[in-house]
C-alpha cells in the first residue's frame, strides 16, 4: 500500500493581541475531487478527526449532479452553531492524490459556502490511518 502525503495548507491571517507575531495558521486541508455518475468537483477538505461524517456544502452536491435534499435525511450539530443542521447523504466516490475511493457523503445547505468541506471519521478515517505531523507541517494517509 502506498503513503499519500499532502502538506498542511498555510492560509494567512493577522496578528492578534492573543498571537502578535502570527502572519498564517497551517491546517490539515487538501485537494480533493468530489465525483458522481461521471462529473467532479474540486475542492479543498479539512481532514477533522471530530467530525463524524464527511461533509460538503449542498452546491457542491449539485454540481455533480445529485438533487441533494432527496438523499438520507438526519439532523447534526456541531459546525453550524446551537440549532440542528440538515444534512443529506449520498453514495459518491472522492479521489484523493489520484486514486477514487467510494463513500457515503454528506451534504448541506446549512454549513457555510465559502468554507472548507471536512472528511470525518466514516468515510474518511475509517478508510486511512491518518498521521498528522504538526512539527513538518504534513499529513500522511495509508488506505486501510
Amino acid at each position: 500500500m502506498s503513503v499519500l502525503k499532502f502538506d498542511y495548507l498555510k492560509l494567512e491571517t493577522r496578528p492578534t493581541q492573543a498571537f502578535p507575531k502570527q502572519r498564517y495558521i497551517a491546517r490539515p486541508i487538501i485537494s480533493i475531487k468530489l465525483v458522481h455518475d461521471g462529473s467532479l468537483v474540486k475542492t479543498a477538505a479539512l481532514i477533522d478527526s471530530g467530525a463524524d461524517w464527511c461533509i460538503f456544502h449542498g452546491e457542491l452536491g449539485e454540481v455533480i449532479g445529485l438533487e441533494v435534499r432527496s438523499g438520507d435525511e438526519q439532523d447534526f450539530y456541531g459546525i453550524i452553531g446551537p440549532g440542528p443542521g440538515q444534512i443529506f447523504f449520498h453514495d459518491i466516490s472522492i479521489e484523493i492524490g489520484g486514486i477514487s475511493y467510494s463513500i457515503r457523503c454528506g451534504f448541506s445547505y446549512d454549513i457555510s459556502p465559502n468554507g472548507f468541506g471536512v472528511l470525518g471519521q466514516l468515510g474518511f478515517f475509517d478508510t486511512f490511518d491518518v498521521k498528522f505531523m504538526r512539527s513538518k507541517a504534513r499529513i500522511e494517509l495509508k488506505e486501510i
